[in-house]
């Protein structure tokens, strides 16, 4: 389910919109997709928080930050 959702992001970010639509297809059900991001998340947030030292909340806060800042904004095209 975690390697699902980083394929979805993985092939997004390389321009593959087919691929990532696939990927999330194969997924149960919208409790499957959620589930399976929520895991990705904090996975990657705990990946953060053992490099940096910081707290969860202060990484949730800088995070909760950057999303407000670039909300609205034009996504990057794909390289």
């Amino acid at each position: 389910m975690v390697q699902r959702a980083a394929g979805v992001i993985a092939a997004t970010h390389r321009g593959d919109h087919a691929g990532a639509e696939e990927l999330l297809a194969a997924f149960s059900g919208e409790q499957a997709i959620n589930l399976g991001f929520y895991l990705l998340a904090d996975l990657a947030l705990g990946l953060v928080r053992a490099d940096t030292g910081q707290s969860m909340d202060e990484l949730v806060r800088e995070l909760s930050l950057l999303v407000a800042h670039t909300a609205g904004q034009p996504r990057p095209a794909a390289a």
